[in-house]
């Protein structure tokens, strides 16, 4: 799995990440959610640079165009709730994909210690798809995993690519050595450390709260 981190170059997403963070500024849920939604375009963008392209003839009001377009449909896949903002995102690029949600959620113990539980999922066929898993934050790396395994119920994808906004350092080596060849992780930034409860240091807070109100 090789990772390509858009915040190792300068561009406008640094300005998107900046404000994503700032306990300040993300107080308004529309402005986060919008910031999300711009990374989130972002990053397909830089995977649409990895497609394959077949040429189509347009006919304009002047001539007949040869223009590269993707080969291929992609399915963009997300963990609930928290990403829903990425998905649409991503969706904006992709504006013909098929679409998939998995609702992941932690079941946290008073230690702190969680596991990572799926319930719910709703997905076309998958086998021989290019799959996007989108999934906000990825802290251990967990739900991301899970989500890969729920997706195989549905068939078995011909590759699937991962897009986070946010990934700690310890949840990319994990995804890396539990999701060997299925595809590359695109993340606007990596993070060095999580705390006590595996948020991600310096990360932003939990997505979803921010994005869509506290949860019980």
């Amino acid at each position: 799995m090789n990772v390509f981190e858009l915040a190792k170059t300068p561009s406008v997403v640094n300005q998107y990440m900046a404000e994503i963070r700032d306990e300040k500024i993300q107080r308004d849920r529309f402005r986060f959610r919008e910031n999300i939604k711009r990374i989130g375009f972002a990053l397909a963008y830089e995977l649409s640079k990895t497609l394959t392209y077949n040429l189509r003839l347009v006919n304009t009001p002047m001539a007949v165009a040869e223009v590269p377009v993707p080969s291929d449909t992609p399915v963009v896949a997300s963990i609930l709730r928290a990403g829903v903002p990425l998905h649409i995102g991503v969706l904006d690029v992709f504006d013909g994909a098929d679409n998939a949600f998995i609702s992941a959620y932690r079941d946290v113990e008073e230690d702190h210690s969680f596991e990572v539980k799926v319930e719910y999922m709703a997905s076309p066929d998958l086998t021989d798809r290019h799959v996007l898993l989108c999934d906000p934050m990825l802290a251990t790396g967990q739900s991301m995993v899970l989500a890969y395994e729920a997706l195989l119920s549905h068939g078995k994808p011909k590759r699937v690519d991962c897009l986070s906004v946010i990934a700690s350092r310890e949840g990319v080596e994990y995804a890396q050595e539990h999701l060997k060849g299925i595809g590359d992780l695109y993340v606007a930034a990596i993070d060095p450390d999580m705390n006590a409860k595996k948020y991600i240091v310096p990360g932003l807070g939990d997505a979803g709260d921010l994005a869509f109100g506290v949860k019980k």
